[in-house]
């Protein structure tokens, strides 16, 4: 039997390594912007009682108005949240060679932490989601009307199937 319940969700909160890079496309025009996330981690050993911080870094790339908001409002060093889901590419070189990678691509960017000294100061912008403006992330804040079980008052705790 085919499994359809499944999940691809990222949330990360960390730093922006530099600012983000941005393109448009040549045949449609649409932005793309990519850039990395550093999140720290502290790794604790009983044995030796000793502290050490581990750093990761994450390819993040952003599509349209996201990809614009991000190259507009993230510099270097910004603690940011970002959401979205993981994705894997293939790809060849110039040289022909075979290359992979895997990069969370952004549904929402939020800014986090205090402005410094050389930031604009920003109203109310301190987030992105492109969720509501593409089909690919429908609204799931309300339930769809045609989806059997959905009708008001017909959630029972009873239902739940686990």
């Amino acid at each position: 039997m085919r499994e359809r319940n499944s999940l691809n969700r990222v949330i990360l909160i960390g730093h922006l390594v530099k600012k983000p890079e941005i393109r448009y496309l040549a045949e449609s025009g649409r932005p793309v912007a990519r850039f990395q996330v550093a999140t720290n981690e502290q790794l604790y050993y009983p044995d030796t009682k000793k502290s050490v911080e581990r750093t990761e870094y994450h390819r993040i790339v952003a599509w349209g108005k996201l990809a614009e908001f991000c190259e507009k409002s993230l510099d270097q060093g910004r603690q940011i949240l970002v959401e979205g889901k993981l994705r894997w590419r293939s790809w060849e070189d110039r040289d022909g060679n075979r290359r992979n990678s895997t990069e969370v691509e952004a549904i929402n960017v939020v800014l986090l932490g205090k402005r410094t000294a050389g930031q604009p100061e920003q109203q109310a912008d301190t987030g992105y989601s492109d969720a509501a403006s593409t089909e690919e992330f429908p609204d799931l804040s309300e339930p769809a009307e045609d989806f059997p079980g959905n009708e008001p008052g017909s959630h029972n705790e009873d239902d739940v199937p686990f």
